[in-house]
C-alpha cells in the first residue's frame, strides 16, 4: 500500500493525500475525513524515516500568505515564485486565515520542513515581537515594516502607508469632499491598516476636515463580502458621507456593489477610493481610483534580501517602496 493507492481509493490527488498525512492546514475537512478513512480502513503506515529524511534535505523557500482572499497577495505570490524559479530555488506556498498566528506556523515549518528561508506576506508585528526569536533562518516580511523589531534575520519591504493615505485624503479634499469614511482593515497599532488610518486622520486634522473614528471608520476583513456588509454599516452610521476610502481594492469593489444595491451611484452620489492598484480595479465600472503598490519592486527586493541572507548571512534591510496614486473614474468633484 502506497500513497498513490490511498489517492486512488480516496478520489483525491497525491498532493492532497500528502498534505493530509503531514497534517497541513490547507486541506478541506471533507478531504481530510475521506483520506483518513481510507488510511484507517487499509491500515496504511507512512514511512516516517523517509519523511524525516525528506524534511532534513529540504531546499525550498516557504512563502506564508496571511489571508486567503487578498488579491494583492495573489499577485505577489506569482511574482515571487517566478523570481525564485529564475534563481533556481523551489518555493512552497502556505495560506493561512487572516486571524491566524503566522509566526507560530513559521516556527512549526522550521521544525518539520526545515526551509532555507521564509517570506511572509502580511503580518502582525505583535506576533513577531512575541514569537519570532526562535526562528533562525533568513526571513523577509512584505507589506509591513519590521525595522523597529531589530531581528538580525528579518528584513522588510513595504509601502509608505501613512503618506499614501494622506495623499488620498488630500485628493478627496481637493474635489470638495469633507465627509469621508474609512472602510476595512484591523485598527490594532501593529497592523498595516492602522498606518492607513493614521495617515487619513492626520490629513483630516491638517485640512480641518471632521473625522470621528468611532462613526466614520468600520473595520472588516480583506474580502468583498465583508466589505459589502461593512459598507452598509458605515452608511447607516454616516448617511451624509460623500466619499469612502477603502484600505484595499478588494474592499473598494465590495463597497461599490453595496452602494449600488443601496441606490447610490459611484461617483455621482458618492466617491470611492481603493488601495493596492490591482488590475481588476482598472476594469471595474467605474475604473477605480487607487493607490498602486509596486508589487514587482516589492517582490524583487524581497527575494534579493532573502537570497543574500541565505548565501551570505547579510544583515537585514528595511525599505519603503514608492507608490503611485492613480486617478480613475470613481471620484467626482462636489
Amino acid at each position: 500500500m502506497t500513497i498513490k493507492d490511498i489517492a486512488r481509493l480516496s478520489g483525491y490527488g497525491v498532493a492532497t493525500v500528502s498534505r493530509v498525512l503531514n497534517d497541513h492546514p490547507d486541506v478541506s475537512e471533507e478531504a481530510r475525513r475521506r483520506v483518513l478513512a481510507v488510511v484507517e480502513e487499509q491500515g496504511f503506515q507512512p514511512n516516517n524515516n523517509a519523511k524525516h529524511l525528506k524534511q532534513q534535505a529540504s531546499t525550498s523557500i516557504a512563502i506564508i500568505v496571511k489571508g486567503t482572499m487578498n488579491l494583492l497577495f495573489a499577485d505577489l505570490v506569482e511574482k515571487l515564485q517566478a523570481l525564485l524559479r529564475e534563481a533556481g530555488r523551489d518555493a512552497a506556498v502556505y495560506y493561512l486565515d487572516e486571524d491566524a498566528n503566522e509566526v507560530a506556523y513559521a516556527l512549526q515549518l522550521c521544525r518539520e520542513r526545515k526551509p532555507l528561508g521564509i517570506i511572509f506576506l502580511g503580518g502582525d508585528l505583535e506576533l513577531f515581537q512575541a514569537g519570532f526569536a526562535p526562528i533562525a533562518v533568513p526571513c523577509v516580511l512584505l507589506t509591513n515594516t519590521a525595522e523597529e523589531l531589530n531581528f538580525d534575520n528579518l528584513s522588510s519591504f513595504t509601502t509608505d502607508d501613512r503618506e499614501a493615505a494622506r495623499q488620498v485624503v488630500e485628493l478627496l479634499a481637493g474635489r470638495g469632499h469633507r465627509h469621508i469614511g474609512l472602510l476595512g482593515g484591523n485598527w490594532s497599532c501593529t497592523q498595516i491598516s492602522f498606518r492607513r488610518l493614521t495617515g487619513c486622520r492626520e490629513a483630516c486634522l491638517r485640512l480641518g476636515i471632521p473625522f470621528d473614528v468611532d462613526r466614520q471608520c468600520v473595520p472588516c476583513r480583506y474580502s468583498m463580502p465583508e466589505a459589502y456588509a461593512a459598507t452598509k454599516v458605515l452608511m447607516e452610521q454616516c448617511p451624509n458621507l460623500t466619499a469612502i476610502f477603502a484600505v484595499s481594492d478588494v474592499m473598494a469593489l465590495g463597497a461599490i456593489r453595496a452602494l449600488s444595491d443601496m441606490g447610490r451611484r459611484v461617483p455621482e452620489d458618492i466617491s470611492v477610493v481603493g488601495y493596492d492598484g490591482l488590475v481588476t480595479g482598472q476594469y471595474s465600472l467605474p475604473r477605480l481610483t487607487t493607490v498602486r503598490q509596486d508589487t514587482q519592486r516589492l517582490a524583487e527586493r524581497g527575494v534579493e534580501a532573502l537570497l543574500r541572507g541565505i548565501q551570505r548571512r547579510s544583515p537585514p534591510v528595511h525599505e519603503l517602496v514608492p507608490f503611485q496614486l492613480i486617478e480613475g473614474e470613481s471620484v467626482a468633484r462636489i
